[in-house]
């Protein structure tokens, strides 16, 4: 990993290629076919890019049952806890009615109501993730999400991982089909013959997944652009040297363009984990995912201060940020933007990836500026409700009707004088 000195002229907010023309075109072109030919497109693209032949796209209530007997017991245990974890801390972002009384009977209403439909993508490709399935199911049932489908690559023989079918089990969702890249989208946004239209996707891809997102947000609404994975370690000369790399290199095995950066104010601890990464990558069996991104994407900075590592944190906006310091939750409270904060050395990362009960589908690319995690928020609607009385119209009308002509809407004015109207006939 490359060490350098920052300084305050540096900038190291990330920005990663979202794909090129030609990339958009070709999504552009799969959602078209699977508008036009439906489940025909969709055997076609999984014949041509998965390798599997299938004969129907849904998965069998047996395939499912067959996962739940072969898994091993003790995983199938550990999953059902962490989502255990993961329905409690839900929970408590879970709300139906936000109320502001007025005058007598009026009342203003904030109504949280959940979607009908929601598809969740889980990536096959060079790893399956359950835990990817929990994170994303759960906060939709806990919203109260009516329909629950899990669209998600075939082996070449037509198999689903056991993992991802037992987590989807468990999570309570209602059917999985077979089906992935741009196409799954593309389906879940439009529907087909076997798979329903929903009204929200969620969930990582790569490329083609992220373009097809963006090309049907506004049919549906989806939760973010996810680029790669990031981990951010902000640490003084406490922290020490091999859990610094050993959490720099968890990020790095995700994915070749996945972003390992620690932030210090210790040349000590700077030289010691740059010695650390080397020897631990070389017995890493993605050691040759982990060391590319380390090499491309790695960063050692050092600071004159804490508060200059801070001020760093906080331009970076990083998906995942550890801090391994004496003060850590002292500093915690300085960062205004990070996707998820892990304080202390027995915080790792990796246990909000899996177990804690936080949500792990983060704001990537500096996005954690302005957007936040997933939560069971993302699959409600939020709508207004309005109720005045006759005392509180009377007060209020002439206001309304002013308000109205100022902005040369005479009809928005009427509307409200009319019931004055109305009122007088009545009256006489």
């Amino acid at each position: 990993m490359k060490i350098t000195e920052w300084n305050n002229t540096m900038t190291i907010q990330r920005s990663v290629d979202q794909g090129s023309e030609q990339d958009r075109q070709t999504v552009q072109n799969i959602i078209r076919d699977v508008q036009e030919n439906g489940d025909a497109a969709l055997f076609s693209y999984t014949k041509k890019w998965d390798r599997a032949e299938l004969t129907t796209l849904r998965v069998s209530k047996q395939e499912i049952e067959q996962a739940l007997q072969e898994i091993d017991p003790q995983l199938k245990q550990d999953l059902q806890e962490a989502a255990d974890n993961i329905r409690a801390f839900h929970e408590l972002q879970l709300r139906d009615e936000l109320t502001l009384p007025l005058d007598h009977d009026s009342y203003l209403a904030y109504r949280f109501l959940p979607m009908d439909a929601a598809g969740l993508y889980v990536p096959g490709g060079t790893a399956a993730y359950p835990s990817s399935v929990l994170m994303n199911a759960i906060p939709a049932k806990v919203a109260g999400v009516g329909k629950l489908v899990i669209t998600t690559p075939p082996k070449s023989d037509g198999s689903i991982p056991i993992g991802v079918l037992v987590a989807a089990s468990i999570a309570g969702v209602d059917e999985i089909y077979k089906v992935g890249g741009a196409q799954a989208i593309a389906a879940l946004a439009y529907g087909t013959e076997s798979i329903p239209k929903v009204d929200k996707i969620t969930g990582p891809g790569n490329r083609f997944v992220a373009l097809a997102k963006r090309e049907v947000f506004g049919t549906v609404s989806i939760d973010s652009i996810a680029g790669p994975s990031e981990i951010a370690v902000l640490a003084d000369d406490t922290a020490r040297p091999a859990d610094v790399a050993a959490d720099l290199i968890a990020q790095a095995e995700h994915d070749v363009l996945a972003c390992s950066i620690l932030i210090t104010t210790s040349h000590k601890l700077a030289e010691q984990v740059k010695t650390e990464v080397e020897r631990q990558l070389s017995t890493l069996p993605r050691q040759e995912i982990a060391r590319a991104s380390i090499e491309n994407y790695g960063m050692i900075y050092v600071t004159e201060s804490m508060e200059q590592a801070v001020e760093a944190v906080n331009q970076l906006a990083p998906e995942h940020l550890e801090i391994l310091s004496e003060n850590a939750e002292a500093l915690s409270r300085q960062i205004r933007h990070a996707g998820a904060i892990f304080l202390g050395r027995y915080s790792s990362e990796p246990i909000g990836d899996y177990f804690a009960g936080t949500n792990h589908v983060l704001p990537t690319n500096s996005t954690a500026r302005f957007s936040s995690g997933l939560s069971v928020e993302d699959f409600q609607k939020k709508t207004s409700v309005i109720n005045y009385t006759k005392e509180l119209w009377n007060q209020n009308y002439p206001k309304i009707a002013r308000l109205a002509r100022m902005e040369q809407l005479e009809g928005h004015a009427r509307a409200v004088e009319i019931r004055k109207d109305q009122e007088e006939i009545n009256h006489d």
